[in-house]
């Protein structure tokens, strides 16, 4: 594995756990909907399922995990953008940031498995119709 993938997967597992410890602090401690907590904590749950794949870099959990933070990239612009409470908010800006993050990390972690898929794909073809 290069460097860069290296940094890309570290980029995506930190961000992820980030977003996961975020996400308990927000809706328990930091600016919960509701005062001592609220049933949005549930929300880290999803977040749970990919986690232990990402840290080995599995390549499948990376690709569906890469679409269900999108999820968390529109509550996060949503809250952001219409709670009235500023610590909320700013914890909503974070949670854009992070999940950004994990998403161009994922990405560009990802990206050299998709290219070798292609070569494959097209050497595939090329032998098919020889």
């Amino acid at each position: 594995m290069n460097s860069s993938a290296r940094y890309f997967h570290l980029g995506a597992s930190s961000s992820l756990i980030a977003l996961i410890l975020l996400c308990l602090a927000w809706e328990l401690v930091l600016a919960p909907l509701r005062p001592g907590g609220s049933w949005m904590v549930l929300k880290v749950v999803p977040l749970l399922l990919p986690l232990r794949g990402v840290l080995k870099r599995d390549v499948y959990t990376l690709q569906w995990s890469s679409m269900l933070i999108l999820a968390y990239l529109a509550e996060g612009l949503v809250r952001a953008t219409s709670d009235s409470v500023h610590a909320s908010v700013l914890l909503a800006w974070v949670e854009v940031a992070l999940t950004t993050l994990y998403f161009v990390c994922a990405l560009s972690y990802l990206h050299p498995f998709k290219k070798a898929a292609k070569e494959i794909a097209r050497q595939a073809i090329q032998k098919a119709s020889q």
